[in-house]
């Protein structure tokens, strides 16, 4: 097995960097000493094992969300060390895991609990990389929080593997050349549900919109918005509602009487589960406006929230990044793997979380090296299948993957706890498409630590 610790494998960037260093060693009359960490990176493994930090949520609105993450995570570290079936890496197209850990090390893990909070969760993920040695930090079910931690992650030079984080800003604004994101973005569910909607609803409807007061509900609340307005929608009202609220009796009371027929929740987990059971006692799935049966619409789903919120989701549209019951090989081999050790199917949360375990120790493999530098290299561009939603592309501008979108809705008549959405349109990753640059920001330059 080749080694990754000599400079040989230091990107060529970074070589050139040592070398002009040298260079000017040489003509200063004091020596220079160079750190001996220049010529390796951050937590670098020196042994037999490989350390990978889980930050989830653990605690908060979104632990529901967390849990089903570290499910996944556990579930990904098995399959990496050659235990159980192997799941997904049976079906990747890229044939560069073996079941032999990663680069022939154990695969070891630390968790912490980010709860839900930016603070927090960089706390956790500080302590993981300065105490634990976690070469690679993943997880989260907030974009509060991956904006924050994947700030963390390029200031101390490691990859961040993004879990659950729909807001534009992580591949937007706040990008990062050490961050990576595999699940879909606010933008791609407005594009995915926008024409659904128009076709199930009309193009003369009137929407009142209650969201989430941080950045993931006010880049949700803008694509629907820009999406439905697009197609001829009136935005009637737009409020923001506390993250930590639990009653939002006071939120849903005005939305009758606002001339509004529509009621768009930006909001997620239980923060979902609770206002729309709000709504539902309101009496607004029953009500009637401007001539219209009201409806109620939520952005971004998940099985949890569906379970949640149980009966109140039938017929209600949203969109999700993967869901359990597709049929392409990886998705069934991955339902197997997880229903056979928990009992029951996985969520998006822990599809994705999954799936960036599974690509980090990919690209780990193909670089050759944990070197983020050469980590990132091998991410970026890199086109792949076998992992759900069909060919995937991580583009190389913003770090944020492109595949299919699912529009899904509840289901009226579900079969079991679990058969509770339905997917109604499968959106190809061309329709979801945009330029890297329409959300500004810097992408910057990979750090490795050193």
């Amino acid at each position: 097995m080749s080694s990754d610790k000599t400079p040989l494998n230091i990107p060529l960037s970074r070589r050139s960097v040592l070398k002009a260093s040298a260079a000017s060693a040489a003509v200063v009359t004091a020596p220079m000493i160079i750190p001996s960490s220049a010529y390796g990176y951050a937590n670098e493994p020196k042994g037999d094992s490989v350390t990978l930090g889980f930050n989830v949520p653990q605690s908060g609105a979104y632990a529901d969300e967390g849990a089903d993450e570290l499910r996944a995570y556990e579930l990904a570290v098995e399959h990496l060390n050659g235990d159980g079936d192997g799941g997904m890496m049976n079906t990747f197209s890229s044939k560069a895991l073996r079941g032999s850990g990663i680069l022939g090390r154990k695969v070891e893990f630390v968790t912490g609990d980010t709860q839900t909070k930016p603070d927090a969760a960089r706390a956790s993920a500080r302590s993981m990389i300065e105490k634990d040695g976690a070469v690679m930090i993943t997880g989260g079910s907030s974009s509060g929080v991956a904006v924050a931690v994947q700030g963390l992650c390029q200031e101390a030079g490691v990859i961040f593997m993004a879990g659950l984080t729909h807001s534009n800003d992580t591949t937007g604004k706040d990008k990062k050349a050490n961050g990576f994101r595999h699940f879909f973005n606010s933008y791609m569910s407005g594009a995915a549900l926008a024409p659904i909607l128009g076709e199930a609803y009309g193009k003369e409807r009137r929407a009142y919109h209650l969201t989430a007061d941080y950045n993931w509900g006010y880049t949700t609340e803008e694509a629907v918005r820009t999406s439905t307005e697009a197609m001829g929608w009136e935005t009637v009202a737009a409020v923001k509602t506390p993250l930590t609220q639990t009653d939002f009796s006071s939120y849903v009371a005005p939305v009758q009487a606002s001339g509004a027929d529509v009621l768009v929740l930006n909001h997620y987990g239980a923060n979902m589960v609770n206002s729309l059971t709000s709504a539902v006692q309101f009496g607004l799935r029953n009500a009637q406006a401007n001539g219209h049966n009201f409806e109620i619409i939520v952005p971004l789903y998940s099985r949890l929230m569906a379970k949640g919120a149980g009966e109140n989701v039938k017929g209600i549209f949203g969109s999700t990044n993967w869901h359990w019951s597709l049929q392409d090989e990886g998705s069934k081999a991955f339902v197997k793997s997880f229903g056979e050790k928990y009992g029951f199917p996985p969520s998006q949360a822990a599809h994705t979380c999954y799936v960036q375990a599974l690509l980090y120790a990919d690209a780990v493999e193909r670089a050759g090296t944990h070197d983020p530098c050469g980590v990132a290299g091998a991410l970026e561009g890199f086109e792949f299948d076998g992992l759900g939603n069909g060919p995937t592309l991580y583009r190389a501008e913003d770090h944020q993957c492109f595949k299919d979108v699912l529009v899904v809705k509840g289901k009226e008549n579900p079969t079991s706890e679990f058969d509770l959405l339905e997917i109604v349109e499968v959106t190809p990753a061309s329709k979801v498409t945009y330029d890297a640059s329409i959300f500004g920001g810097e992408l910057g330059t990979c750090n490795s630590g050193a």
